[in-house]
């Protein structure tokens, strides 16, 4: 009897999830939540980030593309966002966070901390 249920139940679930992806449902999800993500581009070069203050909304998810156009590697380091990102010479990468409410968040290139530094001013 329990076998029964059980495949009862796994049928219920195929004809949904089919039903889901006929209906055209899931990639309308997708976009939504590709949607609610705003991406920005940070650049290193000469270890300075440009630009030195980037302006992000407040509330939604952030997707920050690094780009190192240095020959030495760095690492985006923000402990107000608690993120350490190591990017590699002349690559990128990927830094994710927020929601975040109002203000200013600083962040460092660590291994040039003198001169790689800036804002993420969030309004």
């Amino acid at each position: 009897m329990k076998v029964k249920n059980n495949m009862h139940v796994l049928k219920s679930l195929s004809f949904v999830a089919a039903a889901i992806c006929i209906s055209g449902a899931l990639p309308l999800a997708v976009q939504a939540a590709t949607k609610t993500m705003n991406e920005f581009t940070l650049t290193l070069k000469n270890h300075v980030f440009m630009p030195a203050t980037l302006t992000v909304p407040a509330g939604q998810k952030i997707h920050i593309i690094m780009i190192n156009q240095d020959n030495s590697e760095e690492e985006f380091d923000s402990d107000d966002l608690g993120r350490e990102i190591w990017v590699k010479p002349l690559g990128q990468a990927d830094v994710y966070f927020g929601p975040l409410k109002a203000g200013h968040y600083n962040f460092q290139g660590e291994m040039h901390a003198s001169t790689a530094q800036g804002i993420i001013d969030v309004k």
